[in-house]
């Protein structure tokens, strides 16, 4: 027997409130379903394997050895107001062929039964994604009482540590976005739990890519989901004790679910890998790209080193800016940015008239000058913000993100409100400004600007007629995405770089910019980390900026931006024109290390390079290492504080090379085969050339 049921589907916008009907059965299975045998389904590099109660463990497959994950356990789940329910006694399963738009592949379909509840588990391993799995969950109530569901969890597993391998056990890839601005790449140690919130986990720190990633020295597992917007889901992980970790995706949000009532979860994968994270990034990108999501086009000038006049603070003057250019014009920077403090205030962005009196002309006439320098023109600007005192809310008070008691929501640093991405006024207002920020100025580029841009919270005013809270959540990517295509239709070709200030870059606002950064690094580790995430995530098209070298570690670390393909910037000022002192200040010893590093970048452009990431583990390995191959050359980065020893050159083919410390120029001899190794010795940083002879 069939009954009508509704079913609550997560790949609509209105999540939890958008209702189709569909046909399903609560009646027993026929003898034609019932279970023969433990379910499983498996590819060439991974095997899902199911108990009769629908616990599931996974189990990693290369190289001709299988290495099981962990044990079984409640993987999904969901929660009602009185109990927790995880055990679902298995009913049918099913194994066939599929095809839909992400390919062919294998499906295996379970449904199982716990009292009231029906619970449907499609997995499905793509023939183009063999070391993933996708998880379609249903959960179906067929009993006659209302169910009041307060959360539901899938891919939750605990992971074994291995054996005799040492400390740390995990090396871990976390994207929850916090106020402390803590590293994306950690160890894991005993005790340790982060919960990954997706959504805000402060006033306006929040967003981010939703995958857990944590790996042994042999192996790796990850998780998340493959839903086209954002979702305010966790990713929990921790480290009980010494020998696991417990990794999950779990969603919480209220919901009565009636008899015949179906609950859809997000679409979840679980995959492995062999090294670090960043075959599970590549991997996600693939598939997201199957989804419409493609990276954006970069013009050819977006790899020019970038001088930013940040270094003069707000009260940057006009007249700085022109006696900077010449010294900025002989260091061989091409691209000029204005940062903050150009403006009257954050939110009507009109110009201040005490820097620029004879307003748009002023502006107009700075532009004018940085191109007659041969410069490319780029402006700070930090949307989706404004004061309190601003007209554009003493205007338009109904365009401010409200909290859900009604109170505004605040952004930090500048001071200011959240505007509501959502609404349709609030983004026609922003594609106003950037017209004229490029047209009537006529700047080439934009510089996007402060964490609040990477998530945003519910919002509750009325006034947006919104048909979910969450529509400002899944609204922000198409927010950027005006900002992106508006841009490039007034400026074809403008650069619009995207800094989130310290935040775990949201893959869904990924298309709509065509530089990254490394976003405030509080390290030159975070500078090396976020490039080599940011380009699994979005590609070596996108250039990557390693943000200014005075944030990297001793304000003079220009090798670890040059070693992972990144543009080179600084915040540099003349002395004689700043207030006071600073780690910016260009003094004659700071400037002979600039006029030789960018001698290097323009000589090399590995920023226009191809970054492979999946040769070294940036974790276990050491020393850390990148490599970028660049017109059949191989540019290698080694980073230590101290290192003594051989270093292993990855990737190579089976012939003949030539080694060069392509900064001192130095000749490291010849080396041979697909791993060679090098004894070398250096302090902080080592990048050798590798060329065939």
């Amino acid at each position: 027997m069939s009954t009508k049921r509704r079913i609550l589907s997560s790949t609509t916008t209105n999540f939890w409130v958008t209702l189709a009907i569909a046909l399903a059965s609560c009646a027993p299975s026929v003898a034609a379903d019932a279970p023969a045998g433990k379910p499983q389904i498996q590819s060439g590099n991974l095997r899902i394997e199911f108990d009769n109660r629908l616990h599931s463990r996974v189990v990693a497959r290369f190289d001709n050895k299988e290495t099981l994950m962990g044990p079984f356990t409640t993987s999904e789940t969901v929660t009602t107001a009185d109990k927790a329910w995880t055990e679902f006694f298995l009913a049918s399963q099913k194994s066939e062929r599929t095809k839909d738009a992400f390919g062919e592949g294998e499906r295996l379909t379970l449904e199982g039964k716990a009292g009231p509840l029906t619970k449907t588990v499609a997995v499905t391993i793509y023939d183009d994604f063999p070391a993933m799995a996708f998880f379609d969950v249903q959960y179906t109530n067929c009993g006659t009482a209302k169910l009041e569901i307060k959360s539901w969890t899938n891919n939750a597993y605990t992971v074994n540590a291995q054996r005799n391998a040492g400390a740390p056990a995990f090396w871990s890839y976390q994207t929850g976005s916090y106020e402390k601005r803590p590293n994306w790449i950690l160890p894991l140690h005993t005790n340790f739990q982060q919960e990954n919130y997706q959504g805000m986990n402060a006033s306006d720190y929040g967003g981010g890519t939703p995958i857990l990633d944590v790996w042994r020295r042999d192996i790796g597992i990850a998780i998340g989901h493959v839903e086209p917007r954002p979702k305010l889901v966790s990713l929990p992980v921790s480290m009980p004790d010494a020998a696991h970790a417990k990794i999950a995706i779990r969603f919480n949000k209220a919901i009565s679910l009636k008899s015949g009532e179906s609950l859809h979860t997000f679409r979840t994968f679980v995959s492995v890998h062999q090294g670090d994270y960043f075959r599970t990034l590549t991997g996600y990108r693939r598939f997201m790209m199957k989804q419409g999501f493609q990276p954006a086009t970069a013009p050819d000038d977006a790899f020019g080193a970038i001088w930013c006049a940040w270094g003069y603070g707000r009260s940057v003057q006009p007249q700085q800016v022109y006696d900077t250019l010449p010294t900025a014009k002989r260091l061989g920077f091409k691209w000029v940015t204005l940062d903050d403090g150009w403006q009257n205030n954050v939110g009507d962005w009109a110009l201040d008239p005490k820097k620029f009196p004879h307003g748009d002309a002023d502006m107009k006439a700075l532009v004018d000058r940085i191109h007659q320098e041969g410069f490319k023109a780029q402006l700070w600007w930090s949307p989706l913000s404004a004061v309190p005192d601003s007209e554009l809310l003493r205007d338009h008070p109904d365009y401010e993100l409200l909290n859900r008691a009604g109170s505004k929501r605040k952004v930090s640093w500048w001071n200011s409100y959240y505007l509501c991405p959502a609404d349709r006024r609030v983004v026609e207002y922003h594609k106003t400004l950037v017209r004229k920020i490029l047209v009537d100025w006529g700047f080439d580029g934009l510089k996007l600007d402060g964490q609040h841009m990477n998530g945003v919270p519910a919002c509750y005013n009325p006034a947006h007629h919104h048909a979910q809270p969450e529509d400002s959540v899944e609204a922000l990517p198409d927010f950027f995405k005006a900002i992106y295509d508006t841009a490039q239709a007034v400026k074809p070709g403008t650069l619009v770089e995207f800094c989130p200030c310290g935040t775990s870059f949201s893959f869904f606002t990924t298309p709509n910019f065509n530089m990254s950064v490394a976003s405030d690094p509080r390290s030159s580790f975070q500078v090396r980390s976020k490039a080599k995430t940011l380009k699994a995530l979005i590609g070596d098209t996108v250039p990557f900026f390693g943000d200014h070298v005075e944030l990297s570690d001793g304000g003079n670390d220009f090798a670890s931006t040059l070693g992972v393909g990144g543009v080179v910037g600084t915040q540099f000022v003349i002395p004689s024109l700043a207030a006071k002192r600073s780690k910016s200040d260009l003094t004659p010893e700071r400037e002979k290390e600039f006029e030789k590093w960018l001698r290097i970048y323009r000589e090399k452009m590995l920023s226009k390079g191809e970054y492979l990431g999946q040769l070294y583990d940036i974790g276990f390995d050491k020393p850390e290492a990148h490599v970028i191959r660049k017109d059949k050359t191989m540019y290698y980065a080694f980073f230590a504080n101290k290192w003594t020893g051989p270093v292993e050159l990855r990737g190579l083919e089976d012939r003949n090379y030539s080694v060069v410390d392509y900064v001192t120029r130095r000749n490291l001899g010849t080396v041979s085969g697909h791993s060679a190794h090098l004894s070398v010795e250096f302090n902080g940083d080592l990048l050798l050339e590798v060329k065939t002879e």
